[in-house]
């Protein structure tokens, strides 16, 4: 049975032998790879495991020092093309890139 993938085009840069400091830098290069999706199944698990963790103490700290609570947190992460995936940090340059933005907004108990 054959295994389910996904594509991921990704905008590598490929590594310059010489490079002199007069010469342009290497231009990105898309290309297009196939990832195993129980392969991007574990990855976003752990991360997701990772951020809850992240999560949970953000809210404890934020109870604890000012009394408010965390309602909403607001995630960008992207995936290269051996099927990791990645916070993009404040620095980082993601509007050219396929970044996905992932939005966990608490769940209110009702009654059904």
């Amino acid at each position: 049975m054959e295994e389910d993938t996904i594509s991921i085009v990704t905008d590598d840069i490929p590594l310059a032998t010489e490079t002199r400091s007069w010469e342009a830098p290497p231009e990105a290069v898309n290309s297009k790879v196939e990832v195993s999706v129980s392969k991007l199944e574990q990855e976003m698990a752990q991360f997701l495991h990772s951020v809850s963790r992240l999560f949970q103490r953000a809210e404890v700290e934020a109870k604890k020092t000012s009394g408010m609570r965390l309602d909403e947190i607001e995630l960008s992460v992207e995936i290269n093309g051996e099927g990791k995936v990645s916070l993009i940090g404040n620095g980082a340059k993601a509007g050219g890139k396929g970044a996905i933005t992932l939005k966990f907004k608490r769940q209110e108990l009702g009654l059904n």
